[in-house]
């Protein structure tokens, strides 16, 4: 089955975008989805705050 899509909000490039291609960590007990930034030429992550129940669900 495949991982359904999160939004996320690139604060460096202010874009939006969606993507099924992300990780889930916890960091300090709060779960979040780490996506690579889809921008041409980026490197950098962007994080989105995840509820313990969507943690379990897409971990």
């Amino acid at each position: 089955m495949a991982k359904e899509k999160l939004s996320f909000y690139d604060v460096k490039t202010k874009a939006k975008f969606e993507t099924a291609e992300f990780e889930v960590r916890e960091k300090n007990g709060r779960f979040y989805a780490v996506a690579k930034s889809q921008a041409e030429g980026a490197t950098h992550e962007c994080w989105r705050v995840l509820s313990k129940v969507d943690a379990a669900k897409f971990g």
